[in-house]
């Protein structure tokens, strides 16, 4: 499945999280499914923090990318346009908020599901939940 990174151009696909040109970062990837976004994504084991538990500040990019990922290709979108590379739009986050719920497992696949409250030409909105094993442990 297409996800909208990789319609970046080369010129943003240099990003840690999300730079499907980046040979050493995460390649996060943000498909849709209707009205939500979709990033999946398995932690190795360099990404604990300790014995068995994902490292918060690997969450947060995941958070992160995913965000910026999803307001990408929901601005293409909202402006009538299909998500090309000659069309995607590009945001930088301009605030992200973490909350921590629980431990998040190692050695278990993400999910990260995103809407888009507010869609804007300039700004989009979006909350993400992150997921492990089918618990809810960040958003």
């Amino acid at each position: 499945m297409t996800a909208v990174q990789d319609h970046y151009p080369e010129s943003f696909a240099q990003c840690y999280g999300c730079g499907r040109l980046n040979e050493d970062g995460l390649r996060i990837r943000t498909v849709r499914d209707g009205d939500t976004w979709i990033c999946r994504f398995t932690p190795r084991p360099e990404h604990r923090a300790i014995k068995g538990i994902v490292y918060g500040g690997l969450i947060a990019s995941l958070i992160d990318c995913h965000a910026t990922g999803t307001a990408a290709g929901a601005a293409t979108l909202h402006a009538g346009d299909e998500i090309t590379e000659v069309t995607v739009r590009r945001f930088v986050t301009a605030h992200l908020g973490v909350d921590y719920l629980a431990p998040t497992p190692l050695g278990v696949e993400i999910e990260l599901r995103a809407t888009t409250p507010e869609v804007r030409e300039n700004k989009v909105v979006v909350d993400v939940e992150l997921s492990a094993g089918g618990k809810v442990t960040a958003k």
